[in-house]
């Protein structure tokens, strides 16, 4: 299951993402993790010191050993120089799972420790640092993250959850539609309603699978603002707590300390995210693979490469879970 968690900035999509983490490794689900958000908060808040979460590996500085792994023997695909962050997979491509091991992983991926928890695969994207300024933007930092869920083939009761940017910022890149279930966390604002608004707008056309998690809530007041202007997209509410204040100052309980009114929000979180599996249309997931990586072509990736990078794309081809066992023993061979 692909899971992604938007919302306004300082809305408190990264600590909810990270409880929610928190909460399947406790029920020993397997779990990737992958902080997509500009200001890389999610490895503190899973509980690493400042220091180990500022030396996690950048999947931006491994994006030409990634493009490298995933092309594999795809006729389509000339070099990895040739692949922009929208290339789709093909017949020839290597697939990734989540449960394994490759390349990729063992470059950016490092293990998080979560109580006595089997824990945690975290990726992240990199900072904005001071060489970015003027010459980068953000979105060229989180291409690694979309060609990886491109190429990502995975199954029930198997998790990645992506940290997302802030606010509207998603919609620079067909990224938006590479999840099975979309949580916008929404305070009980006019800013934050507006955010919602505008996501729900953008997605409209995409068959995005939003539910919105109400945060911040202190009162019957603010649930009944929220439901009065996002609906029935409203999955849930999460108030004060004192657990949350622990861990933001780096001292978190034990995880299943965690009050039990926010313990039951997650579960539903979960349920709500196990029963989009049901819905799950790996054909349109590939032609919209299709469709945002020929704008990409077409608007700027054609001119930069000096290539047609339509042509990469193979129209016999639909990702589905069934191909990852045809694409282990290319990966044994690796």
């Amino acid at each position: 299951m692909k899971i992604a968690f938007v919302g306004k900035g300082g809305s408190g999509k990264t600590t909810l993402s990270s409880l929610f983490i928190r909460h399947l490794a406790a029920g020993r689900v397997p779990v990737v993790a992958i902080d997509a958000d500009i200001n890389q908060h999610l490895g503190p808040a899973l509980g690493l010191p400042e220091d180990e979460a500022a030396a996690l590996p950048a999947l931006g500085s491994h994006l030409t050993e990634i493009k490298e792994y995933l092309r594999g023997a795809n006729p389509r695909i000339a070099s990895a120089e040739a692949m922009i962050k929208t290339t789709p997979p093909g017949h020839g491509s290597r697939l990734l799972r989540l449960v394994e091991d490759n390349p990729i992983y063992a470059a950016c991926a490092r293990p998080v420790v979560l109580d006595d928890g089997p824990g945690v695969r975290l990726m992240v994207t990199g900072p904005f640092d001071e060489a970015d300024l003027g010459v980068a933007c953000y979105h060229s930092k989180v291409g690694a993250v979309e060609l990886c869920l491109n190429h990502l083939v995975d199954g029930r009761g198997e998790y990645l959850v992506v940290d997302m940017t802030a606010g509207s910022d998603s919609f620079a890149s067909g990224m938006f539609t590479r999840f099975d279930l979309t949580f916008l966390v929404a305070e009980p604002t006019r800013k934050g309603v507006a955010v919602y608004r505008q996501y729900k707008e953008y997605a409209a056309d995409f068959g995005v699978n939003l539910a919105v998690v109400g945060n911040k809530i202190q009162g019957e007041d603010d649930v009944a603002f929220l439901r009065a202007e996002v609906g029935d997209d409203l999955l849930v509410t999460v108030g004060h707590s004192d657990w949350v204040r622990s861990m933001e100052k780096g001292r978190p309980p034990r995880f299943e300390l965690l009050e039990g009114p926010n313990r039951r929000a997650l579960r539903t979180l979960h349920e709500r995210a196990d029963a989009a599996y049901e819905t799950r249309d790996w054909a349109r997931y590939t032609r919209q693979m299709a469709h945002f990586h020929q704008r990409n072509a077409e608007s700027w990736g054609n001119a930069r490469t000096g290539d047609d990078l339509g042509a990469q794309i193979d129209p016999a081809f639909v990702l589905d879970e069934s191909l990852s066992a045809a694409t282990a023993g290319v990966r044994a061979g690796v």
